[in-house]
């Protein structure tokens, strides 16, 4: 195989209570990737379509994961990448992330596969971080895994897979305002108090057992975010208002997607999925801000192999 064209998935970061270390993936959203072998060595960004983003490997996120590969496998040839951008930059649904997993991706299987997907996020990371000014996986994780996950720690990397209900879907609006990671990252406090400290490890750690157990109420009691939240939803307009008519439409809970402006809801099976998407498109439809709204159901296998 010299070519190949892959899905690389949008995914959902922190999930309420777990910042940094939670995420999933999604189905229905999602870049394409073509990565080629080349005769001439070295890494080689040959097409953008969908937003305008830097050719040079160095200045782009896909680009500087390949590099850090790249170095590592030394392998006789290069690789072309062209990426088709389907997810907006600064949307808040993984966007570099899936850039950075996406290279990496595709130049592994062409390479035979020599590396497991935690290594493949190490390297991904280094794209990341290019984008955000620190090294975090909890985007390119869910993107590499599929499904769940929960990184366990960055030094060593260690990514746990977490099991996912069937019929559990998200359903994202995306407000079409730019939030970027590093000014959300800058307005968070350096320090917490202990009462939300506990509230939020607890959550995190019944969360991890309803998604184990299949057990939706439970799941519905933890999403709930006690330190990030409170400071970043006052970036996002009208959040509070679509919190509330996620809940009444029938959402397990609702919470801010990586650091936004995309909200994500979670429901239980499809079709609360969708009265949830219809609900929170009335809380925009009368504000002056476009959006757009995706339903999703959690994809398991994370990136796909298209032809």
């Amino acid at each position: 195989m010299n070519e190949l064209r892959i899905f690389s998935p949008a995914t959902v970061a922190n999930v309420s209570c777990g910042f940094d270390v939670l995420g999933f993936c999604l189905d229905s959203i999602g870049d394409e990737m073509v990565i080629r072998k080349t005769d001439k060595k070295g890494i080689f960004i040959t097409k953008i379509e969908g937003y305008d983003l830097p050719f040079e490997a160095e200045k782009n996120v896909a680009g500087v994961s390949a590099l850090a590969m790249y170095e590592d496998a030394k392998p006789d040839f290069g690789f072309e990448i062209e990426i088709y951008k389907n997810i907006k930059p600064g949307s808040g649904v993984g966007s570099s992330s899936a850039s950075a997993a996406g290279s990496v991706f595709g130049m592994n299987v062409l390479l035979g596969r020599p590396y497991n997907n935690t290594e493949l996020s190490y390297f991904a990371m280094k794209g990341e971080a290019l984008a955000s000014q620190s090294e975090h996986a909890d985007n390119i994780a869910p993107a590499l895994f599929g499904g769940f996950t929960l990184v366990k720690s960055v030094s060593p990397l260690e990514i746990l897979e977490i099991p996912t209900p069937n019929n559990l879907y998200a359903t994202i609006i995306h407000p079409q305002i730019e939030i970027k990671t590093s000014e959300a990252r800058a307005i968070l406090p350096k320090e917490v108090a202990l009462k939300d400290a506990i509230l939020q490890w607890a959550n995190v750690g019944s969360l991890i057992h309803g998604l184990h157990t299949n057990n939706y109420g439970l799941i519905e009691r933890s999403l709930h975010d006690a330190i990030v939240e409170p400071h970043r939803s006052k970036l996002i307009p009208l959040y509070n208002d679509v919190k509330v008519a996620a809940k009444t439409a029938g959402a397990l809970g609702s919470g801010i997607s990586g650091s936004g402006p995309s909200i994500f809801s979670l429901c239980e099976g499809i079709e609360n999925a969708k009265k949830v998407e219809q609900a929170i498109r009335k809380v925009y439809a009368n504000s002056a801000i476009e959006f757009d709204t995706y339903v999703s159901k959690i994809n398991a296998e994370g990136m796909k192999i298209l032809n």
